[in-house]
């Protein structure tokens, strides 16, 4: 059976999402009206006892149990900022996907793909705590700022996280600020972590739901899900989860034409304008097995895959029309990946021992529209004279884009743990990972002259062929010491090297550039098909990181702490070869938060004040050639804070609230020329041209200075069953799209929104029917904006990517 883990009230049902095109008129008063629809939650299938009348019950907030800290702890124990949805809110919230749950969380921002090359599903960064300076995600980037982890192994790959469908998630911890010490690398500004339900000996369960829905402006869409948890005698149970959804799309591609100045050629999308072109199919399983081997060890070796088939763009084109683009070239991307881990838990006398090990293989296929590249390039330089036949004549110089990423990530974590009812306590552990990128990008240009081409690649102009290893190790530990039984101190190190590689190739043919490509190779070796070897480099780095917390119990029900933490991220090689390597980027946060819980464990009020700098911080972005290139842009501080609060008014009524405020700026000014050693030159203003300045005040890009959700549940009984109408409103302040200010104004900034969802349902036993509207007022949030090339370039015509329009769904879900 389903355990109810999230701040809700006691023996209220969770609901999950919801068929069908109804005027929004009425579903609004389907939500918010007082006839009834409702739930049992985890009831057998039979017919419920008679209950009290609600008016007898008591109203609490459940106990939150969280394990972020490497330990099992009451979260209102923990002196951490943290944000808990568990699985009750996740099914109450509709939750499926990860911006989904990012929205809930005020802590959690997300951008699109770098260069905006295919952002389509699955192709998010996220970002905690304003530590953002943009670009992210692109080839041989930046490794990721947030940690992202599937119960123990971390699911981050170096484009962006994966995207785990929401099912039979017992919940989602997010912990804002650094946690270096015990998450490592990729935790420098916060991890988040999706923990699943785990396979039960104790007893059979099963569940599934169905669902349709339909987008405004767009099309048809469904999900279905199960879940069966079978026990293999006493010591021993088996888990499977599978699901498979059609997301609909909603951006049209529309017939379009436009005339390249130097050829006077016209290209024009006639074979591939489509309405809703930007759909997905997401099919996959979880399978987990749990084996206890004694009363003290277990073993849990478990397998997730999932395949995501997605077509068109969800960006669209503001100059053409609103949820519209026109592009020329097909766009599409297969996401194919398969985690496999083992978890070996057991007790060593008094401590606990725990292993951890974790492989993931992924694999991107994608080709992309990059037409807009050669047009405004032959716009604005005249490009297109370099582009011709074998005849000598002049062609078409739109390019685009095939390109495959392989991804293969392991990692392995030992690591003890004392007993927890003692004054001293300590967490000690060892880490090793390592991840492999292989990078293969063709850019192609039909009828291109052989001349002109890559050496074996007809018809390509550019081509990169990089094989990139990421490797890093870690002592880590944390120790805590009760001085009484309210005051508690706890100090942290993680001792880590780190290696980063790059080689292959990256360029043109000769015949096209003698400064970059096969002219600058001093090796034949191949890398993934490449003509010869341009690029072989490598950095290595060690250095510790710390964190002290001292946390006050003032009573039962009340705690107050402080921490002062690090985080950092790994430099590397530029993926231009002949650029200087990044270097390390380090964060340090100063954090006074505090847990209380009031009127008998009916209301919690939970927040953290905050001061994070970011020193020498790893900036990306399209440079020459719309090539990623990566600097350390200098410095930044973030202050803010974040506040949350929840309320059992009644048995009745649930409310819960959240706000974040952040006030995050450049500290010192920034400019893109660096020495040879990677280091900013100190007068950028001679050295660097203006457009790639940004001055002390700026803000950083893609943070909000507020952002807030509030939701508010009613249930009532109707006889044997239980009917709830639930309202929750998510708010973002405005953002900026670039860190630099000329990128920024062409770009635009990100208009502030608001957007309102509705449900209301009905349940009785192990089943529940709900009506769901998403976006009920259908705002037009924007999340991001891009281009295809440069912005200084391809800027003039740049993409919007918006929230999905109105939705308006039915769910049935039934459990066993």
């Amino acid at each position: 059976m389903r355990k109810n883990t999230s701040s809700t009230l006691q023996g209220v049902a969770p609901p999950r999402r919801p068929l069908a095109r109804l005027p929004l008129a009425a579903a609004i008063w389907l939500a918010m009206g007082s006839t009834a629809f409702a739930q049992s939650g985890d009831a057998p299938a039979t017919p419920a006892p008679d209950k009290p009348p609600s008016a007898t019950r008591n109203a609490v907030l459940d106990k939150v149990t969280v394990t972020a800290q490497k330990r099992t702890e009451d979260l209102q124990k923990v002196p951490v900022s943290i944000q808990v949805l568990g699985e009750q809110k996740l099914e109450q919230q509709n939750v499926s996907d990860f911006q989904d749950f990012a929205q809930l969380m005020p802590s959690v921002s997300f951008g699109s793909a770098g260069g905006g090359v295919f952002p389509g599903p699955g192709f998010v960064q996220v970002y905690m705590r304003g530590v953002v300076s943009g670009g992210d995600g692109n080839h041989s980037g930046s490794l990721p700022s947030v940690g992202m982890y599937l119960d123990e192994q971390p699911i981050t790959t170096i484009q962006g996280a994966l995207d785990v469908h929401v099912y039979d998630v017992a919940r989602i911890e997010a912990l804002a600020g650094p946690q270096g010490t015990l998450y490592g690398a990729s935790s420098q500004s916060g991890t988040i972590r999706i923990i699943t339900n785990k396979p039960d000996p104790s007893g059979f369960a099963s569940s599934y739901s169905l669902e349709a829905n339909a987008i405004e402006h767009g099309g048809m869409g469904w999900v279905a899900e199960g879940m069966v948890n079978a026990p293999l005698g006493e010591r021993a149970a088996l888990r499977l989860v599978g699901w498979k959804e059609h997301k609909a799309g909603y951006v049209d591609n529309v017939p379009g034409s436009r005339t390249y100045p130097t050829s006077g050629i016209t290209q024009t999308n006639e074979d591939l304008f489509e309405d809703d072109y930007n759909q997905s199919d997401v099919t996959g399983a979880r399978a987990a097995l749990r084996i206890d081997l004694d009363e003290h060890w277990t073993i849990t070796p478990s397998v997730m895959a999932q395949k995501q088939d997605s077509t068109g763009s969800t960006g669209f084109d503001p100059g053409v029309g609103e949820l519209q683009l026109s592009h020329y070239y097909p766009e599409s991307a297969q996401d194919d990946w398969t985690q496999a881990a083992l978890t070996l838990q057991g007790k060593i006398g008094n401590f606990d021992l725990t292993y951890a090990f974790s492989h993931l293989d992924r694999t991107v296929d994608s080709e992309s529209d990059y037409s807009d590249y050669g047009y405004w390039y032959d716009t604005l330089a005249g490009y297109g004279a370099y582009f011709y036949d074998n005849a000598g004549d002049l062609i078409n110089p739109a390019q685009y884009i095939q390109a495959r990423d392989g991804y293969a990530k392991t990692s392995h974590e030992l690591r003890i743990s004392s007993p927890d009812d003692q004054p001293f306590r300590f967490v000690a552990g060892l880490f090793w990972q390592q991840q492999k990128h292989e990078i293969f990008q063709r850019y192609r240009v039909d009828d291109l002259a052989d001349e002109l081409e890559v050496p074996g690649w007809s018809d390509t102009i550019w081509l990169t062929t990089q094989e990139r290893r990421d490797r890093d190790e870690a002592v880590f530990g944390e120790i805590s010491y009760d001085f009484t039984d309210k005051l508690t101190v706890t100090g942290g190190m993680r001792f880590f090297r780190a290696k980063n590689g790059l080689r292959g190739f990256f360029g043109y043919g000769e015949g096209f550039s003698g400064s970059t490509g096969v002219s600058q190779c001093f090796d034949e070796e191949s890398v993934l098909g490449g003509p010869c070897l341009n690029l072989d480099k490598e950095v290595r780095e060690s250095d510790h990181l710390a964190k002290l917390n001292v946390s006050y119990q003032v009573d039962d029900d009340k705690m107050v702490y402080f921490t002062w933490s690090e985080g950092y991220r790994p430099g590397g090689i530029n993926r231009r070869g002949t650029l200087p390597p990044y270097t390390s980027d380090f964060l340090t946060n100063w954090e006074v938060g505090w847990k209380t819980t009031w009127a008998g464990n009916r209301l919690s009020f939970n927040g953290a004040i905050f001061q994070e700098d970011w020193k020498d911080f790893q900036f990306s972005y399209l440079g020459q050639n719309g090539l990623t290139e990566i600097r350390n842009a200098g410095q930044a501080q973030v202050r803010g804070a974040e506040l949350e609060l929840a309320w059992a008014a009644s048995y009745n009524l649930a409310l819960s609230a959240a706000v974040a405020v952040y006030d995050a700026t450049l500290t010192e000014d920034y400019c893109a020329a660096t020495d040879d050693n990677g280091a900013p030159l100190p007068d950028c203003y001679v050295a660097d041209p203006e457009f790639d300045r940004a001055l002390a005040g700026s803000r950083l890009p893609l943070t909000p200075r507020f952002k807030a959700n509030a939701s508010a549940r009613y249930t009532w009984d109707i006889g044997e069953y239980e009917a709830h109408w639930q309202a929750s409103l998510v708010h973002v302040g405005d953002r900026t799209t670039d860190l630099r200010e000329a990128q920024r104004e062409l770009l635009g900034d990100l208009d502030a929104y608001t957007s309102v969802d509705l449900s209301a349902g009905i349940g009785r036993g192990g089943w529940k029917l709900d009506l769901f509207l998403k976006n009920a007022f259908d705002e037009r949030a924007e999340l991001g904006k891009f281009s295809q090339c440069a912005a200084l370039t391809c800027g003039f015509q740049p993409y919007t990517i918006s929230s999905r329009p109105r939705t308006l769904g039915l769910r049935f879900s039934q459990e066993f």
